[in-house]
């Protein structure tokens, strides 16, 4: 969830960050010290056997799914913090629809949205027409994709030509040939090894388009990241990764692709790098 799983470990109603003042700095300064975030991790894989990717799958299958099925949701059960994660995801899908809108559209267009979560990008690209096979790794989230589309139609949206597909799927296991290859917020849960692997795999799905958006690592958010920590609330978070967008870029142009296009989301907890990239001919 971009920088948002970093920071918004404060989302669950914890008021550490309302301290206010010198006294806050200082006690954060001192929590920073003595607080140990990878042992809470640590216990935490202990849960899967150490498997990370089993861990994530865990967490948004169960308490993890509630959190951000409620942030990103309609609900007015939200605090203003979760409210403000709420409209920075919103920003980060309005800029894409904008950037395809203002591209030709997309309707006819094949496109895999890999790690979809509740829907909010796969939803309006398939109502746009788009051919979407969307994933994501909680079976709970596809689900509820598959659901809120269901309910949109209902409403009165018009039904594309062919309705959306959702899966259970991890990125590593999404397999096809698309024009359009979309990835939102997905790679806060990647070290940035595996980050590599994970856009070579999807740049090798994208027959010219690849878009996708993650947590940039500046020294500004790796403190706001590590404050989060500290205050992980009620609903544990998984292991979050920050990427400097020169390693994402080279990431990119090693898999044959060229950034065209570039966007930054910036909210008070919602912090989001949006790249553009295309295929080299």
């Amino acid at each position: 969830m971009a920088a948002t799983e970093a920071v918004s470990q404060v989302a669950d109603g914890s008021a550490a960050l309302a301290l206010g003042g010198g006294a806050a700095i200082a006690a954060l300064s001192a929590a920073l010290i003595v607080a140990d975030p990878s042992r809470r991790r640590s216990q935490q894989l202990a849960e899967t056997g150490g498997n990370e990717l089993e861990a994530v799958k865990k967490y948004f299958n169960t308490s993890g799914f509630e959190r951000w099925n409620k942030i990103y949701g309609e609900t007015d059960e939200v605090n203003k913090v979760q409210l403000d994660i709420r409209q920075g995801h919103a920003q980060t899908v309005d800029k894409v629809l904008k950037w395809l809108d203002e591209e030709g559209g997309v309707d006819g267009t094949t496109i895999c949205d890999a790690g979809c979560g509740t829907g909010s990008l796969a939803i309006p690209l398939a109502l746009r027409g788009a051919h979407v096979s969307a994933s994501d790794i909680s079976s709970a989230m596809a689900q509820e994709a598959q659901r809120r589309y269901e309910d949109a139609v209902k409403a009165g949206a018009k039904a594309p030509k062919q309705a959306p597909k959702f899966e259970a799927l991890d990125l590593e296991s999404c397999s096809g040939r698309y024009h359009t290859v979309t990835c939102l917020d997905v790679m806060i849960h990647y070290p940035q090894d595996k980050a590599d692997a994970m856009i070579s795999h999807l740049a090798s799905l994208a027959e010219d388009r690849l878009i996708i958006s993650f947590a940039p690592k500046t020294l500004g958010y790796q403190i706001l990241k590590r404050i989060g920590e500290l205050f992980p609330g009620p609903s544990k978070a998984t292991r979050a990764y920050l990427h400097a967008e020169s390693d994402v870029e080279a990431a990119l142009s090693r898999a044959g692709f060229q950034v065209t296009k570039r966007e930054m989301t910036a909210t008070s907890f919602y912090f989001s790098r949006l790249l553009e990239a295309k295929r080299v001919r």
